[in-house]
């Protein structure tokens, strides 16, 4: 694997996050969870191999609305 070290502060990540769109934001921070957490990556899979294999309830079978 190829490293590519870029001389960026926290500062500027953090100015640039505040800049993004709600949707953008959202989609940036999911990444950043897959990329730093086998855990979540985990329960991505789960979440999606359930889903395929029809072991999922809808909102209204759980809550009742």
């Amino acid at each position: 694997m190829i490293e590519v070290k870029v001389p960026i502060s926290s500062d500027y990540i953090i100015e640039a996050v505040k800049k993004m769109k709600k949707h953008e934001r959202e989609s940036f921070i999911e990444d950043l969870l897959a990329i730093t957490s086998p855990d979540y990556m985990q329960s991505v899979k789960e979440a999606r191999a359930d889903y395929k294999s029809g072991r999922t309830k809808s909102h209204k079978e759980i809550f009742g609305e």
